[in-house]
């Protein structure tokens, strides 16, 4: 009887997985194999193989809608906040986790409370601060307001990181005449590599995807990032779905390889603040 239920637990257990895997990861599949099919055999079999891979969708898109110059933008809007937020957030957060010093809690408060706060109900100040900065329509001021979106919870994972490494290397470090740089590069940092890594691919990532604040921000064509380029092309191709699915997976496909190639340090970061945190 016991070997039957545990039979029966771990069907039930292997059925819930392969169907999450399915529903999660067929969509994404099913959009990147349609970019290399015809308009008509998307019609005629929506869910058959190509039968031939064809580039041509993504050399159209190259060739003819500056494709190129939006990835690009995309790169840079995502890539210099998460650097630039990484080395503000991890001093910051290994202050509060490593000192005790008056206000510490009030501190910590305020740098995370923003995770409570919708991000639309920042547009007025945001808006505002752009425009007062003369950066509206421009790359750095789509930056400068992607370096502030991830500090809650970076400031979340970061302090948990920190607080995790045994203070005891700290302090002999210090006896040894380190100084405080020196005990923060060269002790805590390289020991809070897993949730660094963490820190900076859901800044990143978030960033990438952002669409609201980039359709806001940024009118001009030579500085739209790949998000608010997508949902123009889905209008523009609206009969022409190789080219919309095309479009797609050069948005969706960089993200998913890059979360792909740092999961594990994200997800033993993730544990390990749900832990310690």
């Amino acid at each position: 009887m016991k070997l039957v239920k545990k039979i029966s637990v771990k069907t039930i257990m292997y059925f819930l997985l392969i169907f999450t895997v399915v529903v999660s990861v067929f969509p994404i599949l099913w959009v990147i194999m349609s970019s290399f099919k015809t308009n008509g055999e998307i019609m005629s079999g929506p869910f058959v193989l190509p039968s031939q891979i064809n580039f041509d969708a993504y050399r159209y898109l190259f060739e003819n809608y500056d494709f190129l110059t939006y990835t690009l933008n995309s790169i840079y809007v995502s890539f210099v906040p998460t650097i630039l937020a990484l080395v503000i957030y991890t001093a910051a957060a290994y202050v509060i986790a490593k000192y005790k010093f008056p206000g510490k809690i009030l501190f910590y408060a305020l740098f995370t409370m923003t995770l409570l706060v919708p991000a639309h109900s920042r547009t007025q100040p945001i808006f505002s601060l752009i425009i007062d900065l003369d950066l509206y329509n421009t790359r750095e001021g789509l930056a400068l307001v992607y370096l502030s979106t991830g500090m809650a919870m970076s400031m979340f994972i970061l302090k948990a990181t920190f607080q995790a490494i045994p203070d005891e290397l700290s302090e002999a470090a210090t006896i040894d005449g380190a100084s405080f740089v020196q005990v923060f590069t060269r002790i805590n940092m390289p020991l809070a590599k897993n949730g660094l890594v963490s820190a900076g691919v859901l800044m990143l990532l978030a960033n990438w995807n952002e669409f609201y604040y980039a359709n806001l921000l940024v009118t001009s064509s030579q500085n739209r990032t790949l998000p608010v380029v997508t949902i123009l092309f889905n209008s523009m191709f609206s009969y022409n779905y190789t080219n919309t699915f095309a479009a797609l997976t050069v948005v969706v496909l960089p993200g998913i390889l890059f979360y792909a190639l740092a999961q594990k340090q994200v997800q033993n970061s993730i544990a390990a603040s749900g832990i310690k945190g």
